[in-house]
């Protein structure tokens, strides 16, 4: 017996994280239908993957990733919950993908900071000082606010950086939009983006190179190396979403797409 679609319901609850626009009965069933094709797509390559890394696994896998077991991080979720019983599915995916966001992103400092002592080997002291870089502050508001059961905590903004290396995502920077603009932004207008943001940063690290080769100007790659800090803070990533979301407002939008993205110019000055 084949198993049954996506509830048209289900598609129209999970659409409204990525949209403020209602969706019609008509839409979420055509979302169904979408999403059923692309598993038509991608199923029988991802069994085609699996096969080909080893020809006796009986389940299908992720061949081109390794995540967090899964079955293991639901129980240890489940050793640390105090009001709840159990842990849903949804809960434990989204806990593996934010454990591997926090390792990729702890990882990549204690790799700068062995860069920084030249070896090639991150060692202990690299990950000490890596585990300090990137531990939670308490923020002022938590400081001076009661909060029941434990004080408030801010966690980093994710490391980004250029060159391939980068950890910012579409699903990254749909989850920052509302943050940082104050209204979502649509799937096109992420992917621009990010187009954008690794196009911006390819150019500071070209300058950078050619500053430190062929410069005689030391202010110029003091400031190619501040914006390259700016990039890695998620400044330059502010400026383009309040300025997209400034555009939108102005024309009615509730939303930023990619109208919005290419009308900013991303090598302007905030």
């Amino acid at each position: 017996m084949p198993a049954k679609p996506y509830a048209p319901s289900h598609i129209g609850a999970v659409a409204s994280s990525f949209t403020d626009l209602r969706l019609s009965g008509a839409v979420k069933s055509m979302l169904v239908e979408e999403l059923c094709a692309e598993l038509d797509r991608l199923v029988p390559r991802m069994e085609a993957e699996t096969l080909a890394v080893d020809a006796e696994r009986k389940t299908l896998d992720d061949a081109s990733r390794t995540r967090l077991n899964y079955n293991r991080t639901r129980e240890l979720m489940i050793d640390r919950l105090d009001a709840l019983e159990s842990v849903g599915s949804a809960a434990v995916q989204g806990a593996i993908e934010h454990l591997e966001r926090h390792l990729a992103t702890v990882l990549q400092h204690a790799a700068d900071a062995a860069a920084a002592d030249r070896v090639a080997t991150v060692k202990e002291r690299h990950l000490e000082a890596a585990l300090t870089a990137t531990a939670p502050v308490a923020s002022d508001e938590a400081r001076h606010a009661p909060v029941l059961g434990a004080e408030a905590v801010v966690e980093p903004e994710p490391l980004v950086v250029g060159s391939g290396g980068g950890m910012l995502t579409e699903g990254g920077l749909l989850s920052i939009a509302k943050s940082h603009a104050g209204m979502p932004v649509t799937l096109e207008a992420a992917r621009e983006l990010l187009d954008l943001y690794y196009m911006y940063v390819d150019q500071v690290e070209q300058d950078i190179m050619d500053e430190a080769r062929y410069g005689k100007n030391p202010a110029a790659i003091l400031e190619a190396l501040g914006r390259m800090r700016s990039l890695m803070g998620l400044g330059w990533m502010r400026r383009m979403l309040r300025a997209a979301a400034d555009d939108a407002r102005e024309r009615g939008y509730k939303r930023i797409d990619i109208e919005q993205i290419v009308n900013i110019d991303p090598f302007a000055e905030a």
